[in-house]
């Protein structure tokens, strides 16, 4: 049986990272800047659900809440203020060819070299006994100890979206 969950792990693992590699390809090669932006929220989260397959459960949900959540929202909001028009054929790398075959070649070069790098390293391992529930523990202390500085941020965050609104909206219109 443990033949088979390891092999189950590993099968979900590869969805996963497919998901991850084609959605980041899909940001950079599409036309659409909505859709680049749509494809790297689809990278966030399948990368979360990474973090979820390691039971690094607090580092999942850290990467849906920070990138799949406030970051995807910053990026959406910056291009609904410079895009208000037209979003078709707004990544500009792909309108030239030339341009887009020399970037694919020097990712390409890139995760050669990180590969090499990468490949001959040894994975550290931990002897500790980890925290049974971690999530529990820091939910505990961001919504006890610390739940003013959480609350202050949530209310930033507020006014940043409220003040990209309205900013959208342009000068010609009254509030």
């Amino acid at each position: 049986m443990d033949a088979f969950n390891a092999i189950s792990e590993a099968a979900v693992f590869y969805i996963v990272a497919a998901v991850i590699i084609i959605s980041a390809l899909g940001v950079v090669f599409s036309r659409n800047i909505i859709h680049s932006a749509l494809l790297l929220v689809m990278s966030f989260l399948g990368i979360a659900a990474c973090f979820f397959e390691l039971q690094a459960g607090f580092l999942g949900l850290m990467q849906i809440l920070i990138y799949g959540g406030a970051v995807s929202v910053l990026i959406v909001f910056a291009v609904m203020l410079v895009m208000q028009e037209r979003t078709e054929k707004t990544n500009a790398a792909i309108a030239s060819r030339s341009v887009s075959t020399v970037s694919a070649l020097l990712c390409l070069a890139l995760f050669v070299v990180l590969g090499c790098c990468v490949a001959p390293a040894r994975l550290l391992t931990s002897s500790s006994i980890p925290v049974p529930d971690a999530v529990a523990a820091l939910a505990g202390l961001m919504l006890g100890d610390y739940v003013l500085a959480f609350e202050l941020a949530a209310i930033l965050l507020l006014v940043a979206v409220a003040g990209a609104i309205l900013l959208a909206r342009g000068e010609d219109r009254p509030c």
